[in-house]
């Protein structure tokens, strides 16, 4: 793909998000995304084959974000703080795609149901790598599944975060960080 192509596709994908953040992906046209983009409306289906394409990209490109920066956490000395903390960083980045996300992972069954199902599969294998590490180190409560801990950690931040974003704007990432970690250690000390 070359550079040209890369910055316009990472136009629509901020034009799309912003005006999906706002509004919700069914009540966003193509026009719209168009202007907000400062290109024509071609130019979206030329990279897309239609605004459906162009959501399910957008949610692929920022789930490919958001699991490189767990991946990254892996090789930290505190892995699980690093994690929570990647996950807090990327919710504060891209608050919309937050938003897009929860409602579409809601929406039943849901337009992009497949694809998010992949999607958050990839996330919460990425975290469930870490809930193994714990379990295996005795750190997880007993009779906690790693499964289990996987998907309420992900679910824990993903609300946490929209929180933070919509109620709670003043508070800190560290606050925000800190909190859930006592949260976490907490758990685990309930041994």
């Amino acid at each position: 793909m070359s550079a040209r192509t890369t910055a316009t596709k990472q136009k629509l994908f901020d034009a799309a998000l912003k005006l999906v953040g706002e509004r919700g992906a069914a009540s966003v046209t193509v026009d719209e995304i168009a202007a907000e983009a400062g290109v024509a409306k071609g130019t979206i289906y030329y990279n897309f084959a239609s605004k459906d394409a162009l959501v399910e990209a957008l949610l692929r490109h920022g789930v490919e974000i958001l699991a490189g920066r767990l991946r990254s956490a892996e090789g930290s000395e505190d892995s699980l703080e690093a994690l929570v903390d990647e996950m807090l960083g990327f919710w504060a980045e891209y608050p919309a795609f937050g938003q897009l996300l929860v409602s579409e992972l809601w929406r039943t069954p849901g337009q992009w149901h497949g694809t998010l199902s992949l999607l958050r599969d990839d996330i919460v294998s990425i975290v469930r790598g870490q809930m193994k590490r714990l379990s295996d180190a005795g750190r997880l409560p007993e009779g906690v599944e790693v499964g289990t801990a996987s998907a309420a950690l992900f679910g824990t931040l993903l609300v946490i975060a929209l929180d933070w974003q919509v109620f709670q704007p003043e508070r800190s990432r560290a606050e925000v960080r800190e909190s859930v970690m006592l949260l976490v250690r907490g758990m685990r000390s309930a041994r």
